[in-house]
């Protein structure tokens, strides 16, 4: 394709997007997904700051993560649990 036809094919599809505007429903969604793991993540935090004095340590990576923001405080409980029952 030509340059010019896709800039000219882009430039006329943004101000077509603003006008019609995208459904909200997608982003929502994936605003309160990323809020949720957000929140996880701030949780782990929490838990290894204060599980640090008991020799407490859960690795804050992206299984954890999604696991306690699907699961919420039990996820992260059930990760304590592994984690004592492992180790």
């Amino acid at each position: 394709m030509d340059p010019v036809l896709v800039i000219l094919l882009i430039g006329l599809a943004i101000p077509i997007l603003l006008i019609v505007g995208m459904p909200a429903s997608p982003i929502k969604w994936l605003g309160q997904a990323l809020m949720r793991v957000v929140i996880a993540v701030i949780l782990l935090f929490f838990v290894n700051l204060f599980g640090a004095q008991f020799g407490l340590h859960i690795p804050i990576n992206g299984f954890t993560a999604i696991a306690s923001a699907v699961l919420g405080i039990p996820g992260v409980l059930s990760l304590v649990a592994i984690h004592l029952w492992v180790l």
